[in-house]
């Protein structure tokens, strides 16, 4: 559906240059012999400058920020020049992060100016533009894949970063890694005018959500749709049908969208999966977008669910 191209972490139309992914490459660009940039990561948080609209910040590549980090990935070709991106994250900061749902502390570089710091990108998501956080998500999706995925799943030895990051190398029995992507399906529920949403545990007071979970091996995305609606809810569903996708590096899945027609309104939650449903008609789902509910806290902004419900009021939605 072209609605979902507007989504955040949507297409941006990035040139990926599979092509220019080698160790050559990398090397010509850190030396002066190809034009380039460099985005950076600390611990999953880009930097970023600018306040109420965020940029993601290029620097050139042989800024002594860069230096003892020979590893960087090849992310794309932007207009300017090849783009790749750093992982500092070896450097240790005087700021504290913040430990609370949201993470809304800032660090700030030594080597870098003062109006550049590294922030949460979840918590800035819908303050990037398209071109910046498709990069943003990809760097933070692959670094994270790199630090929980350094040792050969075939042997066990400790693998190596090939391909200009897209890939990991068993240096013992050659086995190719490549990252990982979880596929998701995230889904509007609903029964008349009426929409299903959930709380998991550990959520803060009123946050509810569209249902969601992983697909299984062997399953579907449609058949994953009722499965997960029914385990969580108890709520049966007839006709599925898909929507659209967003790329989520949270840290490393494909959420997929889908709407599904229940059969019924009856609950039976399952306290292992999920904490509460509640169905809410269409008219107070637009309040507690607009901040304007007795209890609903408004849908995480920049997240697909928020994305899909929004225009589910709006009735933008197309089948």
């Amino acid at each position: 559906m072209q609605l979902f191209d507007s989504v955040t972490f949507g297409p941006s139309g990035l040139d990926r240059v599979a092509h220019l992914r080698t160790a050559e490459v990398i090397a010509e660009a850190c030396n002066g012999e190809r034009k380039a940039h460099a985005i950076c990561l600390w611990r999953g948080k880009p930097l970023m400058s600018g306040e109420d609209a965020r940029r993601l910040v290029r620097i050139p590549t042989d800024h002594p920020v860069f230096e003892g980090n020979a590893s960087p990935i090849v992310l794309g070709q932007e207009d300017d020049g090849l783009c790749l991106a750093f992982d500092l994250s070896g450097w240790t900061p005087d700021q504290d992060v913040d430990q609370s749902f949201v993470d809304l502390s800032e660090q700030q570089h030594p080597a870098l100016p003062a109006d550049q710091v590294f922030a949460d990108l979840r918590a800035n998501m819908t303050r990037l533009n398209a071109r910046d956080a498709e990069l943003a998500s990809t760097a933070k999706a692959l670094f994270e894949w790199h630090r929980s995925h350094r040792f050969c799943a075939v042997c066990g030895h400790k693998s190596e970063m090939s391909q200009a990051g897209w890939q990991r190398t068993c240096p013992s029995c050659g086995a190719p890694h490549f990252p990982r992507t979880d596929p998701v399906v995230i889904m509007l529920i609903t029964k008349g005018d009426s929409v299903l949403i959930g709380r998991s545990p550990g959520w803060p007071e009123g946050m509810y959500s569209l249902l969601a979970g992983f697909v299984e091996p062997g399953e579907t995305p449609e058949a994953a749709v009722r499965r997960e609606v029914f385990e969580e809810a108890g709520v049966s569903v007839g006709r599925v049908d898909y929507l659209g996708s967003q790329p989520w590096a949270f840290p490393n899945s494909l959420m997929m969208g889908f709407r599904g027609e229940a059969l019924g309104t009856d609950l039976n939650i399952d306290p292992n999966e999920i904490e509460d449903a509640i169905w809410v008609p269409r008219d107070e789902m637009m309040q507690a977008l607009a901040g304007e509910h007795a209890f609903l806290k408004p849908a995480r902004k920049g997240a697909i669910a928020e994305f899909i419900l929004r225009h589910w009021v709006a009735d933008r939605l197309e089948r």
